[in-house]
């Protein structure tokens, strides 16, 4: 079966090079029974990859079972793919047959199979090698004749490097790696795809269609789509429903594009910069340095007060550095109505036999990154009402992670 003829058959919108380079691939794997690696960024389309190398191989008449690696907890992925037994955990009332189980003769596709835990990867590689396998609670081995064809949107050589993902399990799944082009590498499909979009959502909802002015096809086409195809077809199903102009200028369409130069991190993260850094590492980093800056505060008001503020000069000159970041934070001519906080000589308070040195205690809050994860967690469930989806999206980090961290935090 030739490209044109498959991108038909599944309904694939695009001439870019890389694109078509990508379905030659797919075609040419398919009769095989080779493990596929597919990656891409997120919503690109690399389950309809699956479903092409599933359709065009010998396989095809067989069961294919489509597994979100991410989405399931840890401590039920293995019993998910492999099976358990009647009693083997607390919960399992009566015996279960796992997806390798089901898909006997068939397909398997682990989309974000860099999720999966170490133990359930060394599940995996066995699979694999040898098509056995061990329910969960059981001790008889397993046999299954399953291709497995697995995704992931992240780069799955650094988690290798890493320690997050085996490097022989990688190795074996990599057989023929695949590779699908993101939307900004495919810019003369980006207002094909948008035309095809508007039209089946106005076909769906009644609506009039859609047309877009030349500047907006250029905003359209300059977009980055960070979301990919799964973005540009939320926001025309957005334009044709929301849109009551039908003829779309630039202006109108920008309404429904996200500003690229905002940012929901907590500090500026140069995209050239070689250091790995999630959102939550950003966050303890702006913490520990608040933390400093509060401590270096205390000792620069502690020597002040010692000192009775006779020797204030002599302190501005020890410490220039936090004498101008002083200046540089507050706006010493800001006359605005806003309550301002007024420091009096220390004199006027404080004894003349008070020795700060020895009667001052401080305290020395907990550095712990332990309490500072466990204090957020218990934060973001209490913001959204104990809703975990919600509160692992204000961490920025999956559903799956915060399940685990709250487990291994008793909380």
């Amino acid at each position: 079966m030739d490209t044109q003829s498959i991108k038909q058959r599944f309904g694939i919108i695009g001439n870019s090079p890389l694109l078509n380079r990508a379905i030659d691939t797919a075609s040419q794997v398919a009769p095989t029974d080779m493990s596929v690696l597919i990656t891409g960024e997120s919503g690109s389309g690399k389950e309809v990859f699956s479903h092409i190398i599933h359709q065009l191989s010998t396989r095809k008449h067989g069961t294919f079972i489509a597994v979100n690696c991410g989405a399931i907890p840890e401590g039920t992925i293995d019993s998910e793919l492999f099976g358990h037994e009647k009693g083997s955990f607390t919960g399992a009332h009566e015996a279960r047959k796992g997806y390798f189980e089901v898909a006997n003769g068939g397909t398997i596709f682990l989309d974000e199979v860099a999720e999966l835990p170490l133990g359930t990867q060394a599940r995996l590689l066995r699979v694999l090698e040898s098509g056995e396998y061990l329910r969960v609670g059981s001790s008889k081995v397993q046999k299954t004749d399953v291709r497995i064809i697995a995704a992931t949107n992240v780069d799955v050589y650094e988690s290798v490097r890493k320690g997050k993902f085996r490097e022989d399990l990688y190795y074996r799944l990599n057989t023929v790696p695949l590779r699908i082009p993101p939307l900004r590498e495919r810019k003369d499909d980006i207002y094909l795809l948008f035309r095809k979009f508007v039209s089946d959502f106005s076909n769906k909802y009644r609506t009039p269609g859609i047309q877009l002015d030349n500047e907006a096809v250029q905003i359209l086409s300059n977009y980055s789509w960070p979301g990919n195809v799964r973005q540009l077809k939320n926001i025309a199903e957005q334009i044709c429903v929301l849109e009551k102009d039908r003829n779309v200028t630039a202006t109108a369409l920008l309404n429904y594009i996200p500003n690229e130069q905002n940012s929901n991190l907590p500090m500026a993260v140069s995209s050239s910069s070689k250091e790995d850094f999630s959102e939550r590492d950003i966050l303890y980093k702006v913490l520990f340095d608040m933390k400093k800056d509060m401590v270096e505060l205390k000792k620069l008001v502690a020597e002040i007060i010692q000192n009775g503020g006779n020797n204030l000069a002599h302190v501005i000159a020890d410490n220039p550095q936090y004498i101008n970041q002083l200046y540089q934070d507050v706006d010493l001519n800001n006359h605005s109505t806003e309550p301002t906080l007024t420091i009096k000589h220390p004199s006027q308070n404080i004894p003349n036999d008070f020795n700060f040195a020895h009667d001052a205690e401080e305290v020395e809050e907990s550095l712990s990154l332990v309490d500072k994860e466990s204090d957020l967690i218990k934060k973001a469930l209490k913001k959204h009402k104990g809703k975990r989806k919600f509160a692992a999206q204000e961490l920025g980090i999956s559903e799956r992670t915060l399940y685990r961290k709250i487990k291994e935090l008793n909380l």
